[in-house]
């Protein structure tokens, strides 16, 4: 689990040292498409990470998105404007040959 305290602050100053400069540099390009961050938790059996993954649900107050289900992705996610934040287990019923999703913004 990556709460620990300092990559916390690193990650949340590296979020605000890109917006600064992005502020500062209007010359500077950003995405179309809106920027997707994903947490994956660590190791465990399938109960251990969709518990993980519940609890990370309960604290950003949303749920798992089903639609990911059938292809072993027990997902939550948020988004803050154009950046998209989820947090996904892949359990063992994943299938490597499956295609990733089209995600809905």
């Amino acid at each position: 689990m990556s709460t620990d305290t300092q990559r916390r602050t690193a990650f949340i100053g590296g979020l605000r040292d890109l917006a600064i400069f992005l502020e500062a540099n209007p010359a500077v390009p950003v995405p179309i498409d809106p920027a997707i961050i994903t947490y994956y938790p660590e190791q465990g059996t399938d109960e251990e990470l969709c518990a993980e993954i519940d609890r990370i649900a309960a604290l950003c107050g949303t749920t798992v998105d089903p639609r990911l289900l059938p292809l072993g992705l027990y997902t939550v996610s948020r988004c803050f404007g154009a950046v998209h934040v989820e947090w996904t287990a892949i359990l063992s019923t994943a299938h490597p040959d499956v295609p990733q999703p089209r995600h809905e913004f």
